[in-house]
């Protein structure tokens, strides 16, 4: 693939440091962490608590304890969602959730009856804080929302929603899986947040994370072999040991640790002047295309690095198909599992043609996509 611009599925290519961590652990360490007392599994848990360390640095969490490793966002959203939520109770959301966030409460609407309230974004994924508030009752138990949108990229007012949750008392739960790593956070102005480390941190796919705040209890979706308190036949009650039952990712973490010190050298507010700078750049080039539809708030100081746009009378997919076998061009097409974003912005159910830039990505990569584009729309 001469040209990637699909960071928000994955990002890719991996920073070099990310490789040799992995080849490091897989060549010389290969052991489990906190199962046993040799060496090498000694090596194996230094490894996972400086990576859980690193991460707790990254994100501002004052104790590392409470970041639990994941699979990806979604393991992490699931944990949270199902952990928390029972027969009776009520959830708030927004148009503009991605299915791991939607599937799961419509499973539990369906199983045991819980209210599902979902908050009408504008057509360019823009929130007004104020409809959550006007929808919040005794039974409300949950509130969630994403960060910044993985269809159009428009961020999301989360401090404003998390003073509406504080000021009710109410849990606030975050998809950051759009965010972490390229823009700056402090998650203890959060309930619970949830990331992937292979987006945005530049890590290895297979690995995530969820952070639970102190006084936040739910309840666990695998039980099983920690390390910890084997002698007995109960789940530890204590962090992180609760939610991370079974071995771990553990050459993924490996990776993952190396991506976020890379990102903590090179500093979150530079790599989000640089991707938000080839934002700008990339919307000024898709303007002057006609026949070009470009969606969400089409202003770089409100949105991520991901662009949603179609070419009048094509369907998505054939720019798509178009732009990878002509041109060597990978962007994603569709409805980038978000159906109910796309009914939002009004792009359903044919979708859009996403460009997700990542910071590995140059000016000459936008001049080659959009003459591209140009051509493809004359």
């Amino acid at each position: 693939m001469s040209i990637y611009l699909d960071n928000a599925a994955t990002s890719y290519p991996k920073p070099d440091c990310v490789l040799e961590a992995m080849r490091r652990y897989f060549e010389d360490i290969g052991a489990n962490s906190g199962r046993s007392a040799h060496k090498l599994a000694q090596e194996a848990s230094r490894l996972v608590f400086e990576t859980r360390e690193g991460i707790a640095k990254l994100v501002g969490a004052k104790d590392s304890s409470r970041i639990i490793f994941t699979l990806n966002a979604t393991d992490g959203l699931n944990t949270a969602i199902l952990g928390s939520l029972k027969e009776g109770d009520g959830v708030i959301t927004t148009s503009m959730e991605h299915n791991s966030v939607m599937r799961p409460l419509r499973f539990l609407e369906e199983e045991s009856g819980i209210k599902v309230d979902v908050i009408k974004c504008s057509k360019e994924g823009v929130l007004e804080p104020d409809d959550i508030k006007k929808k919040i009752t005794q039974n409300t138990r949950l509130i969630i929302a994403t960060a910044a949108s993985n269809v159009v990229g428009t961020i999301m007012p989360i401090r404003d929603i998390g003073r509406i949750a504080r000021k009710h008392n109410i849990p606030f739960l975050v998809d950051a899986a759009q965010t972490v790593g390229s823009f700056p956070i402090n998650v203890e102005e959060i309930d619970m947040i949830a990331f992937s480390g292979h987006k945005g941190l530049l890590g290895p796919q297979g690995t995530g994370c969820l952070y639970i705040k102190e006084g936040i209890k739910l309840t666990p979706l695998k039980f099983g072999g920690t390390g910890s308190r084997s002698e007995f036949e109960i789940q530890p009650d204590f962090l992180p040991d609760k939610y991370e039952s079974g071995t771990p990712n553990l050459i993924g973490i490996a990776g993952l640790g190396a991506s976020v010190k890379f990102i903590l050298e090179k500093g979150v507010e530079n790599i989000r002047r640089k991707e938000e700078k080839l934002t700008e750049y990339l919307l000024q080039k898709l303007k002057e295309i006609k026949k070009v539809i470009i969606y969400g708030t089409q202003d770089s100081r409100k949105q991520t690095s991901v662009v949603s746009i179609n070419i009048k009378n094509m369907e998505s997919s054939d720019v798509g198909d178009i732009l990878d076998r002509d041109y060597d061009i990978g962007v994603r097409c569709g409805l980038h599992c978000a159906p109910i974003a796309h009914k939002t912005i009004g792009t359903f159910p044919s979708g859009t043609v996403r460009i997700s830039s990542g910071y590995f990505n140059t000016e000459a990569d936008i001049d080659y996509l959009s003459r591209a584009i140009r051509k493809i729309a004359q």
